[in-house]
């Protein structure tokens, strides 16, 4: 069970949500969303919403990274009145083992970690105007991971959509693919103080 420090009341597009914030390090804390979590309703409300926000860059297709961007990705797809998505595996499984792969590690994740691309599933992005999605961004190590990973099989990922996005450190891991993210929410990280207290860092 992870500790809970305190709780950080936020906007999902339309609907609040409290978050739990749990510590990362001594000094380091986020307020954490756990898609499945907050039930049905609210995923298909926010993947309604993002998509909403992703309608004008005409996507072909949906991508995102297991395990919590798959309810984001399956809401968004079928708001968007798509029918196919990827996810990008980060666990080895036995239909992987062929697997086109890039390195990536993210704030939540001790270790590095290999990015899985199927290569049975080329096609569904191959050529084709691609929207990431996820559910926060955080470092943007992970979605960076995913453009390289897309781009190196001759994906177009046109925009990046997020639930939340965490303070401001990934717009520069992103660099120019800052500009494409589209998200329903912000949340800061959180630093401990010398009294002990959780101050707001929105830089990151």
């Amino acid at each position: 069970m992870v500790a809970k420090i305190g709780i950080y009341r936020t906007q999902v597009g339309s609907q609040a949500r409290d978050l739990p914030i749990v510590p990362l390090t001594n000094d380091l804390a986020i307020a954490l969303l756990i898609t499945v979590d907050h039930g049905v309703r609210f995923i298909e409300l926010a993947g309604q919403e993002l998509a909403d926000r992703l309608r004008p860059f005409d996507i072909d297709c949906v991508v995102s990274v297991a395990t919590m961007g798959i309810p984001v990705a399956m809401e968004v797809t079928r708001a968007l009145g798509l029918d196919d998505y990827m996810i990008l595996q980060k666990t080895p499984k036995i239909h992987l083992a062929d697997a086109i792969d890039v390195p990536v590690r993210s704030i939540t994740t001790a270790t590095n970690q290999r990015l899985l691309l199927d290569r049975e599933r080329l096609l569904a992005v191959e050529n084709r105007r691609i929207a990431v999605v996820d559910d926060v961004i955080s470092t943007g190590a992970s979605i960076q991971a995913a453009l390289r990973l897309l781009r190196s099989v001759g994906a177009t990922p046109v925009a990046i959509g997020t639930l939340l996005a965490e303070a401001n450190s990934w717009a520069s891991q992103l660099g120019e693919d800052a500009q494409l993210v589209q998200t329903l929410g912000k949340i800061p990280l959180f630093r401990t103080n010398s009294a002990g207290q959780l101050d707001e860092d929105w830089e990151g």
